[in-house]
């Protein structure tokens, strides 16, 4: 059974990866676990796979034979491909009458930039679906035992990037502050220090609950729980570098609880 058909058989009929269209996917927080069935069958069709630095190799290594991986991820003070030539090359990719599979960690329209390409495709007339992924805001956060929701601490959860935060068309994070409903952050490692500082200036305790989580749900994650206040000192402190997101908010302080019943809880299965 190739895995196509296995495909066919969880969904009831996968859908076709047509030459000539563009899927944009999301690989999910990293681990292969976490990839949808969509995804799975882009890889398992697709002729090109377009894919940035966030997507771990062992989803790649679940590309069909004879598929061709092509980067284009783009960080910070490196060398890398701008988001206009990377749309360009989708464009073109599919015009060559390939498969393309526009491939990212997370999910395509959660930072992603992935609305950007499908107006792009759009205004082209280049045919693509958008194949949804799970974000590592909120898959991260879980499987470092944080909820993003929990009843008598929030009702809310605000989704908000870092970059840009040293500039002054920035997001007013004082009026973030005000809500006084948990922060996960994206992209903000190099601009947490601004960042804390700021929601401390409008009106969040310097003691609020923060962690950072590093390279979620791989094997080499590393959590740091700390205080607004330290947050940003002692991710430095602990040589933590992106890919990261930082929690802010009261239900950082669950994980601690769950982390102390959970030995207990698993002497009791059999």
């Amino acid at each position: 059974m190739t895995s196509l058909d296995l495909l066919n058989r969880l969904m009831g009929r996968a859908p076709v990866f047509e030459p000539g269209h563009v899927w944009l996917a999301g690989a999910g927080p990293g681990d292969p676990s976490h990839l949808t069935l969509g995804a799975l069958a882009g890889l398992a069709q697709a002729d090109v796979v377009v894919h940035d630095a966030l997507v771990d190799a062992r989803v790649l290594d679940l590309c069909r034979d004879g598929a061709r991986l092509e980067f284009a991820g783009k960080r910070g003070g490196k060398p890398s491909a701008t988001q206009v030539d990377i749309t360009r090359r989708l464009v073109e990719l599919a015009r060559q009458d390939l498969r393309v599979l526009r491939l990212k960690g997370g999910d395509p329209f959660v930072f992603g930039r992935g609305g950007e390409e499908a107006l792009t495709l759009t205004a082209e007339r280049i045919p693509f679906r958008v194949i949804p992924g799970i974000t590592s805001g909120l898959a991260g956060l879980a499987l470092a035992s944080i909820p993003a929701t929990i009843r008598g601490v929030n009702q809310a959860v605000i989704l908000a990037t870092g970059h840009g935060a040293d500039t002054e068309d920035g997001l007013d994070w004082r009026a973030l502050a005000a809500t006084g409903q948990p922060i996960i952050l994206y992209m903000a490692m190099k601009t947490l220090d601004r960042i804390a500082a700021a929601l401390i200036e409008g009106g969040l305790h310097p003691d609020t609950p923060a962690a950072v989580i590093v390279s979620a749900t791989l094997p080499e994650e590393r959590v740091l729980v700390s205080t607004l206040s330290r947050i940003a000192a002692d991710a430095e402190d602990a040589a933590l570098d992106p890919p990261a997101i930082v929690a802010i908010g009261g239900i950082v302080t669950v994980r601690e609880q769950l982390l102390a019943l959970a030995p207990r809880i698993l002497e009791t299965l059999p």
